[in-house]
């Protein structure tokens, strides 16, 4: 009997692989101060919400990379069903091999994925490809005041032991060969719609899952979801408008 995928079964058929807005994406779009990119990178596209979005607003081939390629097939099937799928170029492979398959990007852009490889690493290496004055557009969960109640503080210990404040992440991408565009901090709505309020009772279906590794990520979704509950405003998504300098 083939062992369950837990991603498979929290995520499926879900367009929102983490918090996010379609909306707010195409706002942050198109407040780039250039509107046409030859070689556009999405970089751990997941299921391609945003891919989409791009792909739609641009007009232009997206290069959607993931490591996972059932996400990859799902995005293959939206970008069909909305007419894009000449625009939709999918690439199964590791975030960090980017610069090897693409040496020139004008806009790279991750929501929500950069810290599958460390939010500095992936600056760093990502810097490699992107053209003088290319951009990148990279959401990162970010500590958004210092004062954290304890709860909060106890469950990133170990659920995210490297998040930074904006003020810590600004300086990194500095550091990394960036100039500061602009930020922008997602609101709270999309954290919940289509995403935690789609998540939540498919945890509770399968906390007593007889797969423990399915019990256990049901679990630790619920404790997540919990834990924005209580966070007070504490953390968030924000997205660092980044361009490459010369």
């Amino acid at each position: 009997m083939k062992t369950p995928n837990p991603v498979d079964l929290l995520f499926a058929d879900m367009d929102k692989l983490s918090p996010g807005d379609d909306s707010l994406s195409l706002y942050v779009l198109r407040s780039l101060p250039q509107h046409h990119f030859e070689v556009v990178v999405d970089a751990g596209c997941g299921a391609g919400r945003q891919t989409i979005v791009l792909a739609n607003e641009l007009g232009t081939p997206i290069q959607a990379v993931d490591s996972y390629q059932p996400f990859l097939n799902r995005l293959k099937r939206r970008a069909k069903e909305n007419g894009l799928d000449h625009l939709v170029r999918m690439h199964c492979m590791d975030m960090k091999d980017i610069p090897s398959v693409f040496p020139t990007i004008d806009l790279l852009w991750a929501e929500g994925a950069a810290y599958n490889i460390g939010f500095a690493n992936a600056l760093t290496t990502w810097a490699k490809a992107i053209k003088p004055d290319g951009f990148a557009v990279v959401s990162e969960l970010c500590w958004l005041r210092e004062q954290i109640p304890d709860a909060v503080r106890k469950f990133f210990r170990s659920g995210y032991p490297d998040m930074q404040s904006v003020p810590q992440n600004i300086a990194v991408a500095e550091e990394a060969g960036y100039k500061i565009f602009n930020t922008y901090t997602l609101p709270k709505e999309a954290w919940m719609k289509d995403y935690y309020d789609v998540l939540e009772p498919r945890a509770k279906s399968l906390v007593n899952h007889s797969d423990v590794a399915v019990r256990d990520f049901a679990i630790e979704t619920l404790e997540e979801i919990e834990t924005f509950n209580v966070s007070e405003d504490s953390y968030g998504y924000v997205f660092y408008l980044l361009q490459r300098s010369t």
